[in-house]
């Protein structure tokens, strides 16, 4: 698959992790894109070494996209639990 074609899947996986798990997240479009193609890739290599099957097969396989959005909803996570250390901090803080 092109660059073109992940960039797609990025954007729509990101989005539907989103869906999947609604809440405030720091960040934006650009953020959302490159959770779902890190998270294509990241679910393309968990199907690889755990199934043992190439799930990464092309644009228009089912694989392709339940790899991507699982992946994409695993660093979503992640991302929620780094990004909101940071804002914990903040909160507690007051300020005269």
């Amino acid at each position: 698959m092109g660059i073109i074609a992940w960039i797609v899947i990025g954007l729509l996986a990101g989005a539907i992790a989103k869906a999947l798990m609604p809440g405030k997240d720091p960040g934006g479009i650009i953020i959302t894109m490159l959770i779902g193609i890190a998270g294509g890739l990241l679910g393309g290599f968990l199907g690889k070494v755990i199934f043992g099957v190439d799930s990464i097969d092309g644009f228009f396989d089912l694989s392709t996209w339940i790899a991507a959005i699982v992946g994409s909803v695993i660093l979503l996570a992640l991302y929620r639990l780094i990004a909101g250390r940071g804002h914990g901090h903040r909160r507690g803080h007051v300020h005269a």
